[in-house]
C-alpha cells in the first residue's frame, strides 16, 4: 500500500515538471495568439451640418420595444405534471422518497410547479413506464434503473452493483467520477433525461423458505429478484421473477415463488415476507447500494425554465440524502422486532459468499462482452473503484 501511494506522489511531481517546462509555455503561446484579435473601435463623431430655419425636422416615430423573451414555463401561472411510481406510498423509505418529490417539489416552488405522484398501476403498469415517459404519455416516472435492463444492460449498473460499491462510493464515481455523465447520456439515447433521486443503503439477501445450507440448495428455487444479483444467481439454477412489492407477498403465499429479495429489513417486514418465508440472510451482497430515480420525459425536461430544473434537482438532491438517514437508521428497531418475532437471521457461509463473488466476475466479463455501453461504464467504475480503494484505505482507521 505505501509503494502504491509514493508511486503516485512521484508520478503527480513529474506531472507538475513536465507541465511547468513544456506543456505552460505553449498553452501561454497559444492563448497569445487567440488574444490577438483587433478590437472594433467606434467610429469618430462629426459636426452635424445646422437644418434650415423653413425645413424642421420630422417627428421621430416611436418604435416599441420588443419585450424580452420568457423562459418556458413562465407564460403560464402554474405547471403540473404526472408521475408514475414502481413502488407504493405506503411502504417505509422508498415510498416516503417517492411522496416526498411531490411535497418538496410544491413547497419550494410556492404551488407554480407541481409533480402529482400516482400509485403503482393507476397511470401504467410499473414495467410499461419506461416507453410512458418515453412517449409522453406521462411527464415522470420514479423507479430504479434495474427495472430497464432489456432496453439497455447498461442500465443495471445505474441500480446496484454486487460487492460493491456500496453507498458512500457509489456516491463519489456518479458525482465526481463520471458516472452522472455517463448516466445522462444513456438516457439521452432513449429521448429521456434521468436523475438520482434516492437511495437507500445495503438490503438483505432475501427471503427463504427453506434454509440454505450449502449452494445446491439453490439450484431449482423460483426466486422473486431483479438486477445483476438476479443474473448470478442463474449460475446456481435460480429461476429468477422480476416482482413489485404489491405481488412478492401474493407470489410466496400461492408457491409461485420459494424465495424473495426486495429490499431492506424495515421494508421487508412492512410487505410481510416474514410469514411466508422465515429465513432472511445477511450480507445483501447483491445490493450494497441502490440507486432510485426520477425518469422524466425529455421535452417536458427541455420545456422547464431554469429555475424549475433546479428546483427539481434540489429535492432530488434532499431525496438522496434524507433516503441514506432513513436507510440506516431505521433498521436496528425492526432487527430487534425480528428477533422477538423467532426469525431466523442467517449469514451466508463463507464458502457460498465465495462462490456468489466468482460468478458475478463472470456475470460482469459476460455482460460487457454482450454490450458496448455496459462494458464502457464498467470499465470506468473499475477503474474509480482501484484509486478510491487507495483513499478509503489511508482515510479508515
Amino acid at each position: 500500500m505505501r509503494s502504491a501511494v509514493i508511486g503516485l506522489i512521484i508520478g503527480s511531481l513529474a506531472g507538475v515538471i513536465i507541465g511547468a517546462t513544456v506543456v505552460g509555455p505553449r498553452f501561454e503561446t497559444q492563448i497569445s495568439e487567440a488574444q490577438n484579435i483587433p478590437r472594433l473601435t467606434a467610429p469618430k463623431m462629426t459636426d452635424a451640418a445646422p437644418l434650415p430655419a423653413q425645413d424642421p425636422p420630422e417627428t421621430p416615430k416611436v418604435i416599441p420595444l420588443q419585450k424580452p423573451a420568457r423562459e418556458p414555463d413562465t407564460a403560464q401561472s402554474k405547471q403540473r405534471w404526472r408521475m408514475a411510481s414502481a413502488y407504493a406510498g405506503t411502504l417505509p423509505i422508498i415510498g416516503d422518497q417517492v411522496r416526498r418529490i411531490e411535497t418538496e417539489i410544491k413547497k419550494i416552488s410556492g404551488s407554480e410547479f407541481e409533480i402529482e405522484f400516482h400509485e403503482p398501476g393507476t397511470l401504467v403498469p410499473p414495467l410499461a413506464m419506461f416507453e410512458a415517459v418515453r412517449s409522453g404519455t406521462v411527464q415522470a416516472a420514479f423507479s430504479t434503473p434495474a427495472l430497464w435492463a432489456d432496453k439497455s444492460p447498461a442500465f443495471q449498473l445505474f441500480s446496484s452493483i454486487p460487492f460493491g460499491p456500496g453507498p458512500r462510493e457509489y456516491l463519489a464515481w456518479f458525482y465526481g467520477g463520471g458516472g452522472r455523465e455517463l448516466f445522462e447520456k444513456l438516457y439521452d439515447k432513449h429521448d429521456l433525461h434521468g436523475l438520482l433521486c434516492g437511495m437507500v443503503t445495503p438490503e438483505s439477501s432475501g427471503w427463504f423458505k427453506l434454509p440454505i445450507h450449502k449452494i445446491e440448495d439453490l439450484k431449482g428455487l423460483r426466486m422473486g429478484i431483479v438486477g445483476l444479483g438476479a443474473k448470478v444467481m442463474e449460475k446456481f439454477g435460480v429461476i429468477p421473477e422480476i416482482l413489485m412489492n404489491g405481488d412478492v407477498y401474493v407470489a410466496l403465499q400461492s408457491g409461485a415463488i420459494d424465495a424473495a429479495e426486495f429490499s431492506q429489513p424495515a421494508i421487508d417486514i412492512s410487505l410481510g415476507l416474514h410469514q411466508i418465508a422465515n429465513h432472511t440472510y445477511f450480507p445483501g451482497w447483491h445490493q450494497p447500494a441502490t440507486f432510485f430515480e426520477l425518469m422524466i420525459n425529455k421535452n417536458s425536461w427541455e420545456g422547464l425554465s431554469s429555475k424549475a430544473k433546479a428546483q427539481i434537482e434540489s429535492v432530488c438532491g434532499n431525496n438522496v440524502r434524507q433516503g441514506l438517514v432513513d436507510a440506516d437508521s431505521r433498521q436496528f428497531a425492526t432487527l430487534k422486532k425480528m428477533t422477538e418475532m423467532g426469525i431466523h437471521m442467517e449469514t451466508w457461509p463463507r464458502e457460498i459468499i465465495l462462490a456468489f463473488r466468482k460468478a458475478w466476475d463472470e456475470v460482469a466479463r459476460e455482460q460487457s462482452k454482450a454490450d458496448k455501453t455496459f462494458k464502457l461504464i464498467w470499465v470506468n467504475i473499475q477503474a474509480f473503484r482501484e484509486e478510491y480503494g487507495i483513499w478509503n484505505e489511508l482515510s479508515t482507521p
